[in-house]
């Protein structure tokens, strides 16, 4: 296989463009890295694009490599077959490779290798070929051993060995297997029944339940594995077996001897039921829960990125409460940069309900202070803390807001040995709180402190492989902080391992050397960090931005290695590079009448030059403040106060394959149903809105005693 053809073909990229960026991913180069500053040899591919690259060229490769060694090992058995070779050579995936392996693969003793053993291989060739003339009869006396002790003792057991060698040529072959489990794909059915019908359970759904295999969709898959492992259902595909059976007897028959007939029927039926059925299916199922996972990887990577791309509420002292009952509410205040200034604990839900002490402690939090913002974290009790809050907003003579966070992952932050190194003089209640706080300033800083998977903006990603899961939320993780890029000097070790080029032991030890000596002043000092080497600078310092620096470029994305092309651009434009540091150089895009003339002249390639131009124009721009904001509110809405056919406007929470998830305002989340997302019709609900969304939903119906909302954005 040429490798290069085949992804310019799948990806529709130059093979020229796919040959210098496979060479810079071999040199070790990071993806961030290869999308922003190496656009003249790509192309100008995004990340996803290279991502989807890198992943298809790894399996390529790996393609490759097991095709050498299923070569090598049919060749170490003697066996020259070039047609064959040829076959292994042009597979297109590791299925058909392993099909065309599986005769020649080393077995388990198995009835056909013990009947090969008791010399009935040339029997099973003679009833296989179905000579009009043969007598199978006669012929098998000749395999009957004449002393008594011996294997082959009469004439049906010669016979029942020769079928079961036939029955193992029949499953080994490489096209019948791949006719059969198309078959199965395409006319198959997934079924599920409840192992108890009387029991009631989350699966009810599930409980008599059949579907084409090829129809299947990723969130139902998961739902049924789950019940399965749990062992509430009984699951299996059922295939359509006389379909499959007349197809191989069509292959196989030649109708020129009846008696070989009759027998090669019963060896056809055998081989599927016994050797290729239960195969097929596990391969099927695998194929299956790979594609419902890559779905929901899919869905839940999207909603992350949505997540961490929120736009950030800065310039505002917030006071981040973590609700409870009996062990009260946990309340943390932190200034405008996220320095927690105080904490302490009030009881103002059940048993304690000391709502009035509680309500003097807080107005003298916030006079104190300055709050002009509450982060309510949308745990057990929020709704109470809610109201509680809603009051005192009306009850106080300045403006104060409040938002519900998805406090998702906040628990297992508070109680990790980061938070305990973050915050060692506070409890996990305390930590939690700040964290709520903090989710509001800057999404993006706080929620890379915890593990993607607990963030909770996915479904059944327990069910999934978790080093895929945790590899995929990775990418997202760092593609983010790439693109927002992160300040050199206040950053965490916990956002700076996700920038490209930075390991997390060089992510400590880039706090540690600003502990010892201060603020970087330069990104050139970077090269004095330990184990922070000339690669690992070029990959990661057009990332980094220092805002008190003595180098003007610092404060932008322009890559150092582009520091002598942007102040050539400068000068030519007669611009002075002080403007940079006092929000930018107005209108400097207006003044590049040809920028294919002008990046000749400074040395640097066209999608480069446009890159420096708009960094000088806004340095350090944040694409997080193109997201929508998050909706503050003064007052509170209870379920019991929702009704049919009110206009709310709420924010996007969760997205899932059958639809989104919208808080309104009240404890409980509404549910937008996929069919409710549009009136055209949508393959996803990613198509039509996005984690953090604010969007204007009608309420379809309310369900007090399930605590239901069903929505619509059909207007």
């Amino acid at each position: 296989m040429d490798i290069i053809k085949t992804l310019s073909a799948e990806l529709n990229i130059k093979e020229s463009k796919l040959e210098a960026t496979i060479q810079l991913i071999d040199e070790g180069n990071t993806i961030p890295f290869i999308a922003r500053y190496r656009k003249e040899l790509t192309g100008s591919l995004d990340d996803e694009v290279l991502r989807k690259l890198d992943e298809r060229l790894r399996y390529l490769r790996n393609l490759e490599e097991r095709k050498e060694q299923v070569s090598e090992s049919i060749r170490a058995q003697g066996i020259e077959d070039e047609e064959l070779y040829k076959k292994i050579d042009m597979a297109l995936t590791l299925v058909e490779v392993e099909d065309l392996y599986r005769p020649y693969k080393p077995k388990r003793t198995t009835r056909a290798i013990i009947a090969k053993n008791k010399g009935l291989d040339p029997l099973a060739k003679l009833i296989y070929e179905q000579s009009g003339t043969l007598n199978i009869e006669e012929e098998a006396k000749k395999y009957i051993s004449d002393a008594e002790g011996l294997e082959v003792e009469d004439v049906d057991a010669a016979i029942a060995g020769a079928l079961d060698i036939i029955a193992e040529q029949i499953s080994d072959d490489a096209q019948y297997r791949s006719r059969i489990r198309k078959d199965t794909f395409e006319y198959g059915l997934l079924t599920s029944v409840a192992k108890d019908e009387e029991e009631s359970s989350v699966y009810e759904n599930y409980y008599n339940y059949s579907e084409l295999v090829k129809k299947c969709v990723s969130h139902r898959v998961l739902a049924i594995n789950r019940g399965e492992k749990e062992k509430v259902l009984s699951v299996k595909i059922e295939a359509p077996q006389e379909e499959i059976l007349k197809f191989l007897e069509s292959k196989i028959i030649k109708n020129t001897n009846e008696k070989a007939t009759e027998l090669l029927k019963a060896a056809i039926s055998d081989s599927y039921k016994r050797l290729i059925k239960d195969s097929i299916e596990r391969e099927i199922r695998s194929e299956l829960d790979e594609k419902a996972e890559e779905e929901a990887i899919k869905v839940f990577s999207k909603n992350l990125e949505q997540l961490l791309m929120q736009a950030p509420i800065t310039g505002r002292v917030v006071l981040g409460w973590d609700p409870a009952f009996r062990t009260g509410c946990k309340l943390a205040i932190v200034d405008e940069t996220g320095r927690v200034l105080d904490t302490t604990v009030i009881y103002p839900t059940a048993p304690q309900n000391k709502v009035k002490e509680s309500k003097e402690i807080l107005k003298k939090l916030i006079a104190k202070y300055n709050v002009s913002l509450i982060s309510v974290g949308n745990g057990t009790a929020s709704r109470e803390s809610e109201a509680i809050i809603a009051e005192l907003i009306g009850e106080l003579d300045k403006k104060v807001e409040y938002v519900i966070v998805n406090e998702a992952g906040a628990s297992v932050y508070s109680a990790s040995k980061l938070a305990t190194e973050e915050f060692p003089n506070f409890d996990v209640g305390q930590r939690s709180a700040a964290s709520i706080a903090r989710r509001l300033q800057d999404p993006l800083a706080e929620l890379v402190k915890i593990d993607p998977k607990s963030i909770g903006v996915g479904q059944y990603q327990h069910d999934m492989n978790q080093k895929h899961l945790s590899e995929s939320l990775s990418t997202v993780v760092e593609d983010c902080v790439n693109k927002v890029g992160v300040d050199l000097n206040t950053a965490s070790a916990s956002l700076l391992e996700y920038i490209s080029g930075i390991s997390k032991t060089v992510a400590k030890n880039i706090v540690l050397y600003r502990e010892e000596n201060g603020s970087f002043k330069n990104r050139k000092e970077l090269l004095k960090v330990p184990k922070l080497g000339p690669k690992a600078y070029e990959q990661c310092a057009g990332f980094l931005r220092i805002y008190s620096g003595d180098e003007s470029l610092d404060i932008t994305g322009v890559h150092p290695e582009s520091y002598k092309a942007a102040k050539k651009l400068i000068e030519l434009l007669n611009f002075d590079i002080a403007d940079i540091s006092s929000g930018g150089i107005k209108n400097i895009q207006s003044k590049v009448e040809d920028y294919k003339s002008l990046s000749e002249e400074i040395g640097v390639g066209e999608p480069t030059l446009r890159d420096i131009v708009k960094e000088l124009e806004k340095p350090a721009r944040d694409p997080r403040d193109e997201m929508p904001k998050p909706i503050l509110r003064t007052d509170v809405l209870d379920i019991n106060d929702i009704k049919e056919g009110m206009i709310l406007k709420g924010t996007v929470r969760n997205v899932i394959d059958f639809g989104v998830f919208v808080d309104i305002g009240v404890h409980q989340d509404g549910l937008v149903h996929i069919s409710q997302l549009s009136k055209a019709y949508i393959k996803h609900p990613l198509d039509v809105v996005s984690v953090g969304d604010i969007v204007e939903v009608k309420v379809l119906s309310v369900d007090t005693k399930k605590n239901r909302i069903a929505l619509s954005m059909i207007l």
